[in-house]
């Protein structure tokens, strides 16, 4: 074998090494932990925070261990659930072997997700059950006062504007279900007015909504910091490039598919969810992740 061809050899060998090592890399979907940190002059003690949205029952290792231990090695104070835990399609067997590993572990609240919904009016109340008997604080359209290291924050949650489809059978009246959904965002943005109201004590105010999609909308209220997921990173990412090939409810190249975000004043976190194989079409980097937010 003369030198070109050796050379040859093993220049072909460098490419499919580096085209392997590409594909590995874009094809990773190991949970991450993505970190954030805010600071205002009303937290006068740190307050830890673990976002957790979009799991859609997927699998974490036996018993969910894997995400039970990313969690606890991080010991949140506060665990908020952004919606889409459960999903529609997929058995609630994982997303009940997860509850049950934190339940009574952390002080937790909860608002739905699309998926939820979209599972029908007898899933949901089997879910909302589920839920509530791992003492998790559903926030349906609701604001409360909490105290977390001698914190007092005002905490928000607002249903998924898809709420409409367990509120109003389509089968039993069509025409209140339409009308139903053709109101939902209006009926969405009223929730927003009331109950961001509680803002008024002056605390430090932390919405938990599903959809990024409406950050112009959270921005015009007198929320600090709003939490959400549904985008999923966008599923495909070119990282320092694209931050998302495509979200639901926002299209091609969405705007708010994953990460931090400012406007007028308001901080908003998106995850990129947990979804991974329940999702029909691969994450490319954009690996599932659980997002942590340090308050100081």
């Amino acid at each position: 074998m003369n030198k070109k061809r050796i050379l040859r050899t093993l220049l072909l060998i460098v490419v499919f090494t580096m085209l392997v090592c590409f594909v590995l890399m874009a094809l990773n979907s190991s949970l991450v932990v993505r970190r954030y940190q805010i600071e205002d002059d009303r937290i006068t003690a740190p307050v830890r925070i673990a976002l957790l949205t979009d799991l859609h029952s997927c699998k974490y290792g036996e018993n969910q261990q894997e995400l039970i231990r990313a969690l606890d090695e991080l010991s949140p104070d506060l665990v908020l659930l952004g919606g889409d835990i459960y999903d529609d399609e997929v058995p609630h067997d994982n997303t009940e072997r997860f509850l049950s590993g934190i339940a009574g572990c952390y002080l937790c609240y909860y608002v739905t997700g699309n998926h939820e919904y979209w599972a029908g009016a007898e899933e949901w109340a089997h879910i909302k059950s589920m839920l509530e008997a791992h003492n998790i604080t559903i926030l349906s359209d609701q604001s409360t006062m909490i105290s977390v290291n001698g914190n007092d924050i005002n905490l928000c949650g607002v249903n998924d504007p898809d709420v409409y489809m367990v509120t109003y059978d389509p089968e039993a009246d069509p025409a209140l279900h339409d009308r139903a959904k053709a109101n939902k965002l209006e009926t969405f943005f009223l929730q927003l007015d009331s109950v961001s109201q509680i803002a008024d004590n002056g605390n430090y105010t932390i919405l938990l909504s599903h959809r990024p999609e409406h950050m112009q909308a959270y921005s015009s209220h007198p929320f600090d910091l709003v939490l959400c997921g549904h985008a999923h990173g966008g599923q495909w990412r070119i990282p320092g490039l694209l931050n998302g090939l495509y979200a639901p409810n926002q299209g091609l190249f969405p705007s708010h598919a994953g990460g931090r975000y400012e406007e007028n004043g308001t901080t908003m976190i998106v995850s990129r969810g947990l979804a991974r194989e329940s999702t029909k079409v691969p994450r490319i980097f954009n690996r599932p992740e659980l997002v942590l937010i340090d308050l100081q």
